[in-house]
């Protein structure tokens, strides 16, 4: 039984601190975090350490798993790239289908990948609010379906939005800050919410 899921926004990006890097980057909707987020990701893993964190899933965007990373390096745990768990194909964002970073460009820095996992759902660009929100509620529906113990996702804003709003079936107010951390606990009353989880001032 799944018991614990604990679900972060990714740390703040690159392109925040340069928005110029978009103008000339390969992959403009796949940014790397800045130092500011590389401290947030390694706060996350301080944080969570002793939580018994069971699996770890990241959306495939290069910015969710930096964030994942040190908490995967620290406890020796693969990390699943979750496509469902991806960010928001707006075309008001997105002029295209994002281009991600390949896995051989990923192998070496991030040795803990794990390849041979393969995603519950595949995103279509371009998505629409209601689209994005079933399309993370059936991801998180998926995981439930076949993982027990205690999860780690990486994610974005509509990630957190989405699995909160699955599980807890209704609506809620949240607007998550880059490396905000929320917990979602399963008791015989169902899913509970606890916000704002960084002790740390993420």
């Amino acid at each position: 039984m799944l018991k614990n899921i604990w679900i972060a926004r990714h740390g703040h990006r690159y392109d925040f601190i340069y928005p110029e890097w978009f103008l000339t980057a390969k992959r403009r909707y796949d940014p790397s975090l800045s130092d500011d987020g590389i401290m947030q990701a390694k706060k996350l893993a301080m944080r969570l350490q002793a939580e018994k964190i069971t699996h770890i899933f990241s959306s495939p965007f290069r910015r969710c798993l930096q964030t994942a990373y040190p908490l995967a390096a620290m406890l020796n745990l693969p990390i699943k790239l979750e496509r469902g768990l991806g960010e928001w194909l707006n075309q008001d964002w997105m002029t295209e289908n994002p281009e991600l970073h390949p896995p051989q460009e990923l192998s070496i820095p991030y040795p803990l990948i794990n390849w041979d996992y393969n995603s519950l759902v595949i995103p279509e660009y371009p998505e629409s609010e209601t689209t994005v929100i079933n399309r993370v509620g059936e991801t998180i529906r998926g995981i439930i379906g076949q993982y027990s113990g205690s999860i780690f996702l990486v994610g974005h804003s509509i990630t957190i939005v989405g699995v909160s709003k699955t599980l807890l079936n209704r609506e809620i107010e949240m607007k998550p800050s880059f490396g905000s951390l929320t917990k979602l606990t399963n008791s015989d009353q169902g899913w509970q919410i606890e916000l704002n989880c960084d002790i740390f001032h993420l």
